[in-house]
């Protein structure tokens, strides 16, 4: 059965704060170790309020801290707001501090509003200076060679798995291209899914960092003893997403018992395009989810994403999720 993993954004719900959101991140990931999930990763956004993991490498090194076996990672870090002599340093700081558990996930979008991009101090004009970037972060991360004059200490020499992200066509071509893992953000953005998992796999070029393709796949799971409890779970995701195309980021908003009066036809139709990998339902519609999920796309990993108000319900559900794929290894 393939590994199961996490995708956690720290969120800050209505009357809560953020120092709350990074105790209920390190609890989960402590949970996630315990259960079996193979990674932990955090997402950077910016200009956000419910979203709590902006300073992303340093959560990292936090939830690293406080485990013991489960990889961490970003998923991912937006490249185009950091320099990558900074990215390797910071990376080879966390691979130095917890070694074979650090992952560096890269996106190309700036993950966030022009205006919050602007005060980033970073003017990303042209996808043609991402793969750039990427290709002088890992030469950060290989040895030192006679005459470097600029090195990355830590980082250089270290095994740090770089993965590329994406939800488009471009970062399969690039990660097959480089012959590195590829993560598609099917939790948000499922359109392109197929096209680009079909190319990465079929353009695929061997490298040092790894010999086969490696695709890994999110996707939204909401889980709860009974169907109806889980349906309203997951209208918190459903109203923060209406809430972003209205322009309005906030908190995370409570559940709520009828998400038609909520949103508009048109609202409801993008949010359900949107959130169309989504595994909703008590034990048996999540594990008949999951298997038709994965025996459509074949995705060597999948990453959870489980974004719902109250934490307790959010560990039941993770916890629930684990248990359908222990069923499903054992069914066969």
């Amino acid at each position: 059965m393939i590994p199961f993993s996490i995708l956690d954004l720290a969120p800050v719900t209505e009357g809560s704060d953020t120092s709350q959101a990074f105790r209920n991140t390190l609890d989960l990931a402590r949970l996630g170790e315990s259960l079996g999930y193979r990674r932990y990763w955090l997402a950077e956004h910016h200009n956000m309020p419910g979203i709590a993991s902006a300073a992303t490498a340093v959560l990292i090194g936090h939830v690293a801290g406080g485990t013991e076996r489960i990889r961490v990672g970003a998923g991912g870090i937006m490249l185009p707001n950091h320099v990558p002599l900074q990215v390797a340093e910071q990376f080879g700081t966390l691979a130095s501090l917890y070694p074979g558990r650090i992952d560096l996930g890269l996106g190309r979008a700036p993950g966030t509003d022009q205006p919050t991009a602007k005060a980033l101090r970073r003017y990303f004009d042209s996808a043609d200076a991402f793969p750039r970037d990427v290709q002088e972060l890992l030469h950060f991360f290989e040895p030192v060679q006679p005459g470097q004059l600029v090195r990355a200490v830590p980082g250089a020499g270290l095994e740090v798995p770089v993965w590329l992200l994406g939800s488009s066509l471009f970062s399969a071509k690039l990660s097959a291209a480089l012959g590195l893992p590829f993560a598609f953000a099917s939790h948000f953005a499922p359109d392109a899914m197929d096209e680009a998992l079909a190319l990465y796999r079929r353009d695929f070029r061997p490298s040092a960092r790894l010999q086969q393709p490696y695709a890994m796949l999110g996707i939204n799971v909401v889980a709860a003893d009974d169907e109806a409890t889980a349906r309203r779970l997951f209208t918190t995701q459903q109203q923060s997403f209406v809430n972003l195309r209205r322009g309005r980021p906030g908190l995370i908003p409570p559940p709520i018992d009828d998400i038609e009066a909520f949103w508009t036809p048109t609202e409801r139709f993008g949010v359900e395009q949107a959130l169309a990998c989504a595994v909703v339902g008590g034990p048996p519609q999540v594990r008949e989810g999951l298997a038709a999920f994965i025996a459509r796309h074949r995705p060597d990993e999948l990453m959870i994403t489980t974004n719902v108000f109250e934490h307790a319900a959010r560990r039941h559900s993770y916890e629930l999720a684990m248990q359908a794929r222990a069923q499903l290894e054992q069914a066969g």
